[in-house]
């Protein structure tokens, strides 16, 4: 008896100290978790109030004392018994169990509604001008790079934008990603009425027209500003639709700096919002159910009447959704704060991160934008820059078991590439030829109007990273619109634009415009950057050079008089300007024909490149230029590479000759198969300076290979100026054969 009794008193005690172990195991582990509340909540669009965890939270805490209470009384009751073998602590594994109710107010993570792994995702962004197009870029490729799904970007751009991301997504190819774009200038007349002091302008209001200007078929729309960085898949964003109530049409993440709360400074009066108010920089919109509320009525309405006493909106948009939510407080579901983790100053942002796992979305959303305060701005910064200089070729993947719809431009591409020979010894030539490079137009600021001006001339050349120190020469000698096309990495892009901005030679002026073709592949596609150069030029005419020229100074204001007294609007003809060159590196440069002679005797300078390839500007007849004063013809020889100036509709650049060889020689070909007159200008010229040889001419040199693949695509040009021209170009196969 004694025994069972000692048996079941250990027994009791075990219980009551696994009950103890289990009750402060439970109370921690609470507690960690409303901790970890405070930060992030636990589930996808469940924000629950402070008030309400600490009551829930308390109510926990009382809870376990009972129980505890209960347990010790119990236990000394036992004792009391003394040698009683029937204790009278009776209690059932089930009511040692919370009661029900008390079991159900933990809130349990409502299932999370999964995106399937091929629905297209709708991305909405506004981005106007130069600047936005290259910011945004940034923005796309972070998408791009944690997608998992089809993507469709609109675009709501204004006519520089639409240019420049129009070539960009053709020229980048990615699979499963389409864009559409829609014209800012016909949502204007529904948002100029109202007064903006924000540095965005009119574009800053555009959100407000997006049940408008987006299809009407459109259901629903993520809608982003050019300055997020995102830090995980999309679809995890897009899933969080499937939270929202019957009544909730707008997801937003509450503003987290004090703006809205009117305390800034004295007499700060900020637009009427709920609460800390909410940040449009990432929004969730259901637009089947804002269209059917009257969303296009309700907003201007609320602008109205708010606009009578505030006579402006601060912040833009944002300002008209919070008067609206403020209004009525259904319409909003609010997102967790790290779906928006805002970078402007004197935020409260960090109280929505504690690891790097936490981030979701970065939202540089001050004016300094990279330059904010924040104590962890430099691993923000890193992490921009990451994408920043990210190579965008790498994100042209397929996404694995999601068909993708198929473009023509890509089909072909695809077909031309499969039918290479890849034991053909040109086969590397032949497939950079088919190589498709993004291409990043106006990637500064450019704002040349082009005149109506029949005379007016533009310089196009092109350029790598290893010329750079060239431009800031080229553009105190020459006055008029420039247009190059720059052969860069991702990385090498942000580095130029350090370059240029940190230029006061380069940030003064704008009309010149660079065209970013990034790299890809072992040659240098030297006529497709000349043809990226010269399509986007705005002038009748256009000076075709290369960057290690320089013009002699008012060389643009000699040409534009030379191409009205030829009258060439009226005739087809190409206008040579002689080239030279020096070997030193300083030159006091010539201002005049004159001079130039005279260093020309003196030996300081030479006629270009007289002493390796002579045939390449015989023709233009140097001994004839020293005492000409009138313009001069000269007739096509075989191996002639001018310079020259033609109108803007001149025949392309032959893009199967990349790195050296042939790919002036050829336009000049063709030119001439096309009667274009060659005329020699008597007073003008340009000077070559000296610089290291490029890889692809070392390539040229050793490699005879190389030679042997620029012969053979030599060989098929003319078989296809054949095809084109007829007999007309007879004669130069005949003066190919005849070296």
């Amino acid at each position: 008896m004694l025994r069972s009794w000692r048996v079941k008193l250990k027994l009791l005690l075990a219980t009551v100290t696994l009950a103890i172990l289990l009750s402060w195991l439970y109370l921690f582990v609470g507690s960690l978790e409303y901790g970890r509340f405070l930060l992030l909540p636990p589930c996808l669009g469940e924000q629950p109030s402070r008030d309400v965890e600490r009551e829930a939270l308390a109510s926990r805490v009382r809870r376990v004392e009972e129980e505890n209470q209960q347990l010790r009384l119990r236990l000394g009751q036992v004792q009391a018994e003394g040698s009683d073998a029937s204790p009278q602590w009776g209690v059932s594994a089930e009511d040692g169990d919370p009661p029900k109710g008390e079991r159900s107010n933990r809130t349990a993570c409502p299932k999370q509604r999964t995106v399937h792994k091929c629905e297209l995702l709708h991305v909405a962004i506004v981005c106007a001008g130069h600047n936005a197009s290259r910011d945004v870029v940034t923005l796309v490729k972070s998408i791009l790079f944690h997608r998992k799904n089809p993507l469709h970007f609109h675009f709501i751009t204004d006519s520089v934008a639409h240019q420049i991301l129009q070539t960009l997504f053709q020229s980048w190819m990615v699979p499963s990603v389409h864009v559409s774009f829609y014209n800012a200038d016909d949502l204007k007349p529904e948002v100029s009425w109202i007064p903006n002091k924000h540095y965005s302008g009119i574009y800053g209001l555009m959100k407000l027209t997006l049940t408008k200007a987006l299809p009407s078929n459109l259901s629903k729309v993520i809608v982003l500003d050019t300055d997020i960085t995102f830090a995980t898949d999309i679809a995890e964003l897009w899933a969080v639709f499937g939270k929202f109530s019957d009544k909730q049409v707008i997801g937003l993440v509450e503003n987290q700096s004090d703006w809205y709360l009117g305390n800034l400074w004295k007499n700060h009066k900020p637009w009427p919002a709920l609460g800390r108010g909410f940040n449009t920089g990432v929004i969730l919109l259901l637009l089947d159910r804002l269209r059917r509320l009257g969303w296009e009525q309700m907003w201007r309405l609320t602008a109205e009447r708010e606009l009578m006493s505030m006579l402006s909106t601060s912040l833009a948009d944002q300002d008209i959704f919070n008067a609206v939510i403020k209004q009525d407080p259904s319409l909003v579901y609010r997102l967790p704060c790290f779906w928006n983790v805002q970078l402007s100053d004197h935020t409260r942002s960090e109280q929505c991160y504690t690891e790097v796992s936490d981030l979701k979305v970065i939202h540089w959303n001050s004016p300094k934008k990279l330059r904010v305060k924040n104590k962890h701005v430099e691993f923000f910064r890193n992490l921009y820059l990451t994408f920043l200089e990210y190579d965008g070729n790498l994100l042209r993947r397929e996404l694995f078991g999601c068909a993708s719809l198929p473009s023509p431009p890509s089909n072909q591409l695809q077909q031309a590439l499969e039918e290479l020979d890849e034991d053909d010894p040109c086969y590397d030539f032949r497939r950079q030829h088919l190589t498709q490079h993004r291409v990043h137009l106006f990637f500064l600021q450019y704002e040349f109007l082009a005149l109506p001006d029949p005379t007016d001339v533009t310089l196009v050349a092109q350029l790598s990273m290893d010329r750079l120190q060239m431009l800031e020469a080229i553009c105190k000698h020459w006055a008029g619109p420039i247009s190059l096309a720059l052969y860069m990495s991702d990385a090498e892009a942000q580095q130029f634009l350090r370059y240029a901005q940190a230029s006061e030679v380069l940030s003064a002026r704008r009309n010149v415009a660079y065209h970013i073709v990034y790299k890809e592949g072992q040659f240098y596609p030297i006529n497709l950057l000349r043809n990226v150069a010269l399509a986007n030029t705005q002038t009748p005419y256009v000076f075709l050079t290369d960057i290690d020229f320089l013009p002699m100074y008012g060389l643009y204001d000699y040409l534009r008089n030379s191409i009205q007294q030829l009258e060439l609007p009226q005739r087809k003809a190409a206008l040579i300007v002689p080239a030279f060159e020096t070997l030193h590196y300083r030159l006091t440069f010539p201002k005049s024909k004159a001079e130039l002679l005279s260093m020309l005797d003196m030996g300081s300078l030479y006629t270009f490149r007289y002493h390796v390839w002579p045939k390449g500007h015989a023709p233009t007849d140097y001994a004839k230029w020293r005492t000409a004063t009138v313009p001069y013809r000269v007739a096509w020889q075989p191996d002639f590479e001018p310079y020259v100036v033609v109108r803007r509709d001149c025949p392309k650049y032959d893009q199967r000759f990349v790195g050296f060889g042939w790919n002036k020689v050829s336009h000049i070909m063709e030119l001439d198969a096309q009667e274009y007159e060659l005329l020699v200008l008597p007073n003008a010229f340009m000077i070559h300076m000296p610089h290291a040889p490029s890889f692809d001419i070392s390539k040229f040199r050793l490699s005879a290979g190389y030679r042997g693949c620029l012969q053979t695509l030599r060989e098929e040009f003319h078989q296809d100026l054949s095809r084109r021209y007829g007999a007309a170009a007879l004669k130069y196969l005949t003066a190919e054969r005849s070296l």
